[in-house]
């Protein structure tokens, strides 16, 4: 009790210094002032009120009916079970002529050789769902075909119910079912055990992104509402429920918001306007002609504009996000660095987020299209005719077009990022201006008697 008393010179210090480290490590992770707060709820507010308002005016209701093909992913499916396979030979099972010369130099030749001259899987497979549960049917494995059955195999088996009776059933793919539900729960359990709480709201923000684009992206546009307004109301949606349940409704997750949402604005229009020069229909496959065929009134080019918008908002989430608390985090260190300085020191750390994120994004569209780009290797095309065909100008659109909108979501960001941390700084009625007050008054003491 003596001891302050006796030598109150150094008293002043040790209380500044708590103060200041009491301020920085358990203080507000975003503090904003009144004034900002009202500045970006002006602005947030009358966007999620249209988002809502849109998701209302746009709701489908449901997928609509149609009278299935049986054609692609438009058949009627059910589990099935291999209980038996015996080998045979496939001149016995199989109907394929040799061709009369011998000639297996092409693809057709080679084929019909191995099915007669082969050995051939004959399995039995009994359907386990469905009102044909229990039945039973033969299906035959060729031995050059890429998915060979087991018994005790699951299957998934196609019903075509105006086929002959024996030929109405037939195996179309593997039940992965359990090794998927297996995955799945592996990488739930790895983001609990690693983010914890923040781990669990980015399960349920996730959960919420495809109850997002099941219930209301898809239904709609198969209801014939415009791709992109639907994906634009969709992917609005998502990214305020993703960012605010992930990291809190703070003035630092607004600017992220922010941030993300005009460059989604740019993405939309670079998107809009170079799908329609370059004259990408958006129908350039097999599921894509089964879609048009199915409804005739989709726009597949704003199809293809809709895929752009919600595939690169993951990523740009990632970038908004991450350039917001990187110039949070500048201002924590030097609450006395203006708003350039913080832009400065922001686009730095951006510079090498683009430079990762872009090459990230290019390399995960080149690896879905790689088996394509091989076809076009195989049949030594040129890179300009490659790049001029439908197939590979859309991913080249979908990729620059992202990329563009995530280089420009960084500059972007970090200015909005700076601009509201420091004028925060000095916002009156705010929590940080009044504890920061006392701290710099502390350090223009200390320099004064240095």
């Amino acid at each position: 009790m003596t001891s302050p008393q006796n030598d109150p010179a150094p008293q002043p210090p040790q209380g500044h210094t708590h103060t200041h480290a009491h301020t920085h490590s358990h203080g507000p992770a975003a503090p904003v002032s009144r004034h900002l707060r009202k500045v970006i709820a002006a602005v947030l507010i009358p966007f999620a009120t249209a988002v809502v308002v849109g998701l209302i005016a746009f709701w489908p209701g449901g997928v609509p009916d149609h009278e299935r093909t049986g054609v692609g992913f438009d058949r009627q499916t059910q589990d099935g079970k291999v209980v038996q396979v015996v080998k045979v030979d496939c001149a016995d099972v199989n109907a394929a002529q040799v061709p009369p010369t011998g000639d297996t130099s092409t693809p057709s030749g080679r084929e019909a050789v191995n099915e007669q001259e082969g050995e051939c899987a004959k399995a039995t497979v009994e359907v386990t769902s469905g009102d044909d549960k229990g039945r039973r049917f033969v299906e035959v494995v060729q031995p050059d075909a890429p998915r060979q059955l087991k018994e005790g195999q699951g299957v998934v088996v196609a019903y075509a119910p105006d086929a002959p009776r024996d030929l109405q059933y037939s195996v179309i793919d593997v039940n992965r079912k359990i090794p998927m539900a297996l995955l799945a729960g592996i990488f739930a359990l790895a983001v609990v055990l690693v983010g914890r709480m923040r781990g669990v709201m980015a399960l349920v923000a996730l959960a919420v992104s495809f109850a997002v684009l099941t219930l209301f992206i898809l239904p709609a546009i198969l209801q014939g509402s415009n791709p992109l307004v639907v994906a634009v109301i969709g992917a609005s949606a998502i990214m305020l429920a993703a960012l605010y349940m992930c990291h809190g409704v703070t003035a630092r997750t607004s600017v992220a918001v922010i941030g993300t949402l005009v460059s989604l604005l740019l993405i939309g229009l670079l998107g809009s306007l170079f799908i329609g020069w370059a004259g990408l229909s958006g129908n350039t496959d097999d599921n894509t002609g089964l879609i048009k065929g199915l409804y005739p009134d989709i726009d597949m080019s704003g199809l293809l504009l809709a895929g752009i918008i919600i595939g690169s908002l993951g990523v740009l989430d990632d970038v908004t996000v991450t350039q917001t608390s990187a110039v949070w985090e500048l201002h924590q260190a030097d609450p006395e660095m203006g708003w350039k300085g913080l832009y400065r020191a922001g686009i730095r750390i951006g510079r090498d987020h683009i430079a990762s994120v872009v090459n990230t994004l290019v390399l995960a569209y080149a690896g879905a299209a790689l088996p394509l780009l091989l076809l076009f290797s195989i049949a030594q095309s040129s890179v300009g005719t490659v790049a001029n065909s439908e197939l590979v100008a859309e991913e080249i659109v979908r990729t620059l077009v992202g990329s563009i909108g995530l280089v420009a979501s960084v500059p972007v960001t970090t200015v909005l990022a700076a601009l509201v941390v420091s004028a925060d700084r000095t916002g009156p009625g705010g929590t940080q201006a009044a504890t920061a007050a006392p701290a710099r008054t502390g350090r223009g003491r200390r320099r004064k008697k240095g």
